[in-house]
């Protein structure tokens, strides 16, 4: 199992990884060994998630997800298959983590009496100021 958090754990039998040749460094290794890994992971059909943090999961996920619901994660940074793979199992721990913490709901607040006393007042200054620069004497 992989452990997300406490309560959260994600069944290895619900990933699918695939390897595929790899860009970038490597020399001559590049062109014969596939080192890139594509972590697949069906966020609408796994039974690992809660509800809330699947929809949640979701949204964070964007591009990465396909239009069946599986998130598609690509580790190609290392030059070894395994530091790819456990990269990639890292960033989807990460990102389940992530979507796993509740989004605290925003309180509705109106801005103090003093801070738009402030922006009135800095708009006076400055409409002043323009008015300065604009006013000509009689001799022009």
């Amino acid at each position: 199992m992989l452990q997300v958090t406490h309560t959260i754990a994600i069944d290895p039998a619900e990933l699918e990884e695939t390897f595929v040749r790899a860009s970038g460094p490597g020399g001559q290794n590049v062109n014969k060994v596939s080192t890139a890994v594509q972590l697949r992971f069906d966020v609408a059909a796994s039974r690992s998630l809660p509800e809330p943090v699947r929809e949640r999961l979701v949204r964070l996920a964007g591009r990465r997800l396909t239009a069946e619901g599986v998130l598609v994660i690509t580790a190609n940074r290392f030059r070894s298959q395994a530091r790819n793979r456990e990269d990639a199992r890292e960033r989807l721990i990460g990102l389940v983590r992530q979507a796993a913490v509740p989004v605290k709901p925003r309180r509705a607040t109106r801005p103090p009496r003093a801070s738009k006393a402030r922006r009135a007042e800095e708009k006076r200054r400055r409409s002043r100021l323009k008015v300065l620069r604009g006013a000509r004497g009689a001799d022009d």
